[in-house]
């Protein structure tokens, strides 16, 4: 006999289905507030929402075969076609094996200069626009990310490409527009969003090509380079097929680009503004940071496991606000969730949003706390209850990466900076393919009094 989950009253679907469009994270969390498991009936369409960290096990691991890319990011295949983020199978596996070497963590390691340099790049300009004037935190972090994602995974320099970021925001807009559509509109109506969406399209195809051109020509065919874009790059000249290599190709970077630059920024948004909010947290962190990394040096790749107060603030960050914040899958065949039956061609959404915000899982969940990732208070939670950067097979391969840049900005700008939020800013989160920050992130910046030498770049 088949148990489905507990959906809602019929008297709150409209109010729900409405949300989808509007108020993705409110729709989310009213699904929380019901069940663990709940299905939404819409139309011809089931839509089942599990927020319990076993559910999420067996979705995202133990029956991971079952569960392809669902609704959101089927919407963005428009763009990313067939890169790592959105493709399946072989296909997926063959990704997947072709760039994991770039993520090692002897290589990640081996990066850490210049995601140092680039942080303290970072430093420089905000300390150069310090006073009253407020500047946009958070397009100066997608500057930043940009350029360590060049340097590290692509041997490249972003420079001059920074209308990657805007293009990116069209695409993501047209991607939940398609989803609330349900793909009904074509994209040549001429509808706002379809507009800017056939601009940035053409604007990120003009720039891989440029991208692909210039790495190419720097290649020779026994070139020894292990990072991402070069191992992409040699994938493509070997396949079979050199047409569709050279699509592949196109699709990989422009997944890589976005992927490589938008979590990372996302994150580093929100750990700086929970900082500016939190004074005491803020001071420990450049008290640990002052200590570590002593005479204001740059940190290096031994730095990183003695910035522990600091880790910890970013994980506490990504709980509360996690750039992966939803984990969207659509049921292959018939399964049973929790003893819950789940239907073939069911959409299946785990939120990492809500889960990390869970109260049986997590004391006091709306509060910043920092101190709840000490290894003394981690050992008995389950081990699904935080997956900021997915989980399974198909977890974020960047994730060291992102993890070693964040860690890095987060403690060189709070030993040499103070960043204040620009009074009535909110800080409002917006549920895109990563969880943004709404307006970007205005402060002011003020120097730290300190004897130490400035940051070297």
């Amino acid at each position: 006999m088949s148990v489905h989950p507990p959906g809602p009253p019929v008297w709150a679907l409209p109010g729900l289905l409405r949300k989808l469009a509007v108020d993705r994270l409110g729709m989310m969390r009213d699904a929380a507030e019901l069940a663990d498991a709940v299905r939404v009936n819409m139309g011809p369409k089931k839509l089942y929402i599990f927020n319990r960290p076993d559910y999420a096990k067996h979705v995202l691991a133990d029956n991971a075969a079952n569960y392809h890319k669902g609704i959101g990011l089927v919407e963005s295949r428009k763009v990313l076609g067939d890169g790592l983020l959105t493709s399946e199978g072989e296909l997926w596996r063959t990704q997947r094996r072709t760039v994991q070497p770039a993520f090692k963590p002897g290589r990640v390691a081996a990066q850490a200069g210049a995601v140092a340099e680039e942080s303290g790049r970072l430093v420089e300009l905000l300390r150069g626009r310090a006073g009253d004037t407020p500047v946009d935190v958070l397009q100066e972090i997608t500057g930043l990310t940009l350029g360590v994602l060049g340097r590290t995974l692509m041997d490249t320099s972003l420079e001059g490409h920074g209308g990657i970021a805007h293009a990116f925001e069209s695409v993501q807009d047209q991607a939940m527009f398609d989803m609330v559509t349900q793909g009904l509109v074509p994209t040549w109506v001429p509808f706002g969003t379809q507009r800017r969406f056939r601009a940035a399209r053409a604007e990120l195809t003009r720039t891989v090509d440029a991208l692909v051109t210039d790495r190419s020509a720097r290649m020779s065919e026994g070139d020894g380079a292990d990072d991402a874009f070069a191992r992409m790059i040699l994938a493509a000249r070997a396949h079979p097929d050199p047409a569709t290599g050279r699509r592949l190709l196109q699709e990989e970077l422009v997944t890589l680009l976005l992927a490589g630059h938008e979590t990372t920024a996302s994150t580093l948004g929100w750990t700086l503004l929970l900082l500016a909010r939190h004074p005491r947290v803020r001071d420990l962190v450049r008290e640990e940071a002052r200590a570590v990394l002593e005479g204001g040096r740059l940190p290096e790749a031994e730095d990183l496991h003695k910035l522990s107060y600091t880790t910890q603030v970013v994980q506490e960050a990504m709980r509360l606000y996690p750039p992966v914040w939803i984990l969207p899958r659509i049921a292959q065949a018939a399964d049973e969730v929790g003893g819950f039956t789940v239907s073939a061609g069911a959409d299946v959404l785990v939120c990492p949003y809500t889960m990390h915000r869970h109260p049986d899982l997590w004391d006091d969940p709306e509060t910043f706390d920092p101190g709840r990732f000490d290894p003394s208070r981690v050992a008995n939670r389950p081990r699904y209850a935080y997956i900021p950067f997915g989980a399974g097979p198909r977890f974020c391969v960047g994730s060291n990466l992102g993890m070693m840049e964040a860690v890095f900005v987060t403690a060189l700008v709070t030993r040499d900076l103070d960043l204040a939020v620009e009074p009535g800013h909110e800080g409002v989160a917006e549920p895109m393919m990563s969880l943004r920050m709404r307006g970007g992130l205005p402060m002011t910046v003020r120097q730290v009094d300190r004897a130490a030498a400035p940051v070297g770049v």
